[in-house]
This record gives structure tokens, sequence and C-alpha cells, in this order.
């Protein structure tokens, strides 16, 4: 069994570490001295001596504990709060993760040179996260730093919080450079498979020319750029892998990521296993968003993953990290060179206003991140502006809320064409988005005309039109 370990030891509601780990005389096992908290039962506080933690045969992450000799315990899956939060400030799955043998679902492609120079060399390393909201809030992101601190006490660290709810891997493509790659990273992890599945309902084309987007860009950027991927997983998602087949999003992301020789974390196919083998429920995984045993379970394995590539013994104090080979182009379209345009840039009539919306007196959920914001807005039918840029593709990055409405773009004085700005998560939030107008243009300098239309979503309630960015490739 491969459990993602909540220490229920039998006889002993809770406990606590009193020391640091040492090393077991066993090869299989690792000894870890505990003491037990005044609230345990009296039978538990006979249980003297240091108690050894064995590894299940076969187990990733299930073990015994043993008392001089003699079994007391076992490591279940529990539901509970209590247990979830013991894990998380105890560190018991942290202990046990080095005697764990590796997932078959954590996938290293290289040895993670950087990373180990910055952190063990120079002692100062900067490390990224980008992704949606699986990234923005409190979870796996949150354990992998303090997974990181852990391991190299002694290291500086910078960790750059680059998750924003909502986005998919177009928008994360072209704001690569402003929100990461400004940053200079060591390390950078990726998280966009959830949001290009439910939130962007990306066709395959569309996640892979997303991740291959960021992908590229950060090889070109810094050469020498650690990297992992990794694949979270929705109901939907789970669904699929349940009979056997391979989501959209991660599947396209695992064959980019594949080609360029970075490094993934298969969590969703982990989690459908776990469940499958009911090892695992759903609840106690927590759902799209997890629950601190879910996003444990992504970080144990992306430190399983860490763990490995730094294990060589005659790896040393390296004092310089070896460049990762820039592999051939997948798609010609892919977003490698995404970029921002700053709304400024554009030609606009007075029926736009660039500055921040009056919110109080606009309906809709907001998100704090954006109100205080300048964006192009408008609400007028036939309010144009233009546009000159250079590349292959032109897109809006927008608040699409209730009263999003629809455009009518041309590219170089062609044939106007039509875009909905309304998503379906609109209705009652004023919802982050990219939406491409054109790609697939020659590389170049174009000229982009754009109206709003006259027509709009048959459950919108406006026409309003409010760009954070113009977006290019």
């Amino acid at each position: 069994m491969r459990f993602a370990c909540f220490l229920i030891l039998l006889l002993i509601p809770t406990f606590s570490m009193a020391q640091t780990r040492t090393q077991s005389p066993d090869a299989d096992a690792l000894a870890v001295p505990l003491r037990l908290d005044s609230g345990c039962s009296p039978a538990a506080q006979g249980l003297a001596g240091k108690p050894r933690l064995m590894r299940c045969p076969g187990a990733g992450h299930g073990f015994f504990a043993h008392f001089h000799g003699r079994q007391v315990g076992i490591l279940g899956v529990h539901a509970s709060d209590r247990e979830q939060c013991a894990v998380q400030q105890h560190r018991y799955v942290d202990t046990l993760q080095e005697a764990a043998e590796t997932s078959a679902n954590v996938h290293l492609r290289n040895r993670f040179d950087n990373a180990w120079v910055a952190f063990t060399v120079k002692k100062k390393g900067t490390v990224a996260f980008i992704g949606g909201s699986i990234t923005e809030m409190m979870g796996y992101r949150v354990m992998v730093e303090e997974d990181l601190r852990r391991r190299f006490p002694n290291t500086d660290f910078t960790f750059v919080n680059a998750g924003i709810s909502s986005t998919c891997s177009t928008t994360g493509a072209h704001r690569l450079t402003r929100d990461v790659l400004s940053t200079q990273p060591d390390l950078l992890f990726v998280e966009f498979a959830v949001n290009d599945d439910q939130d962007a309902s990306h066709a395959e084309r569309e996640c892979r020319r997303g991740m291959e987007g960021i992908l590229r860009q950060a090889r070109v950027a810094n050469p020498a750029m650690d990297i992992v991927v990794t694949h979270f997983v929705n109901p939907p998602m789970l669904e699929l892998l349940k009979h056997k087949k391979t989501p959209v999003s991660s599947g396209a992301h695992e064959a980019v990521a594949a080609h360029y020789g970075v490094s993934t974390i298969d969590l969703a196919r982990e989690v459908a296993e776990r469940i499958e083998a009911n090892e695992l429920t759903w609840a106690i995984y927590g759902g799209t968003h997890p629950k601190p045993a879910g996003n444990r379970i992504a970080a144990d394995m992306i430190e399983q993953l860490l763990g490995e590539a730094w294990a060589e013994k005659d790896r040393g104090e390296q004092g310089k990290a070896s460049p990762h080979k820039l592999a051939s182009v997948l798609d010609p379209g892919s977003y490698s060179q995404g970029r921002l345009i700053a709304v400024n840039k554009a030609d606009f009539d007075k029926s736009w206003v660039l500055g921040v919306p009056a919110w109080g007196a606009i309906p809709g959920g907001k998100r704090g991140r954006f109100t205080q914001l300048d964006m192009l807005c408008t609400d007028v039918s036939n309010a144009e502006l233009k546009l000159d840029f250079n590349g292959q593709a032109i897109g809006l990055y927008v608040l699409a809320g209730p009263d999003a409405g629809c455009v009518e773009y041309s590219i170089d004085g062609g044939k106007f064409k039509k875009a909905d700005l309304f998503h379906r998560f609109s209705k009652g939030l004023h919802y982050p988005r990219t939406v491409m107008l054109a790609t697939g243009l020659k590389r170049g300098a174009h000229r982009l005309t754009m109206r709003v239309a006259t027509t709009r979503h048959e459950q919108s309630k406006g026409n309003a039109v409010r760009i954070l960015e113009f977006v290019t490739n």
C-alpha cells in the first residue's frame, strides 16, 4: 500500500518530535526518537524506549511502529482535520519519505545541478512557482518551500509566488517574463493542467502551445534553470484516468516536458491509482483545490524527485552548473516568444478610459489583486482602438465579468471577425482570461483594429471590455 501518511499509532492520540532523527543501523528502517505528549493514555505513556518506524514491504508511504520489537500500531489514512494538521506540523511524512521507493509517477529527467550549486555552493537561491489557484493558495507551494528550507538550512532563499487564480498556460506563457523570468530563478515549478482543462477548456493544441511557450522561454532565458512540471487533477480528469485514459491537458503537458527533458510529477495519475487501490479517497485528497493531505502528496513526490536527483554521493559541491540542451521546436505556433504589451501602447478613441475602474458601482465579484490596476475600459458599442505589434499572434488579457461584451477585430485591414469575452464563470465574477484573437500570422509587423460589437453573449448584461494587457507572440 502507498499512503499519504497520517500517523495513527494505536493507543497514542498525539505526539511530537523530540529530537532530530538519527540513522538506524537497520537499512530498511529509520530510528525516530519520539516524545509522548501529556495527553496520552497511561497505556501509551508506558511504552518506553525509542520506537522504530518500519516501512511496510512494497509500501511507498505506509509503515509500522515498533516498540522494543513489539508491533503496536499501523499507519493508515484518516479523514479528520486533526490528523491532517498533525502530519503537516510534525512532518512524519518527510521522515519516511527518504525510506520510500520513488513513485512510478515521478519522472526524473535531469540532475538539477543548477539548483544544487545555487543552494549548496552559493548558498543563495531563487525558487519560482507559476500556475493557477492551486499554486497561488497556501498549498503544495508552501510545503515545498518548507522542505527546501529544511534540506538547505544555511541557504538564503527567495520564493516567488506567480500563481494567479483561474489562469491557464496561455496566460502563463505570455506573463512568464514579467512574473517569473525577471526574478532569475534557479528552480521553477509549473502547474497548469487543471486550469487548462476546466477553466480554459483547451484542446490539445492549446495545452501544448502554452506549455511549450513556458518551457522554451525558460530554457532560452536561462539554459541552466531547473524545472518541475506537476499535473494536478480535478473530477473530470480523475474520471478519465479511472477508465485508463489520459486527460488532454496533463497528456499534452507531459509530452512537451518529456521533449524538453523537464522532470514531471504526474500527481493526477498517482491520485487515481491510490483511489483505485482503496488507499485514498477524493474527499481525503481534498478536491480540485487539495486539502493539506492532497498537497502533502504532491510535495512528497517533489521531495522524492529532488532527493533522487541529489542522491549521488560523488556530486560534491560543484561550482558550475551544466546548461540544459535546448530541444527542437514542437509546435511553431507555440507561445515561445509570448509577452505582454501595455494597454497605453494602443491608439484609442474617446469612448475608452485608461485607469482603475469604479469597481464599487460595478456588479459582480472582484479579486483584490486586480482592483487597483489600471486597465483600458469601455462599455460603448463601436468604441475603437488600433494597436501596432510585432509577432505572429495577438490577444487580450481581460477581466470578463457579468457585463462582458464581444469585440470585432481586423488584422492588417482584413475582414473583421468576432470574439466573445464572456466566460461561463463570468456570471458572478470579473474573471481573468486570455482571449487569443489571431494566431498563425506571418512573423513581423502587424496592425490590430478592434471595436466593441453591438451584440453580446445571451447571458451577459452589457458590452464591457476591460483590458489588462494585450498579449503577443
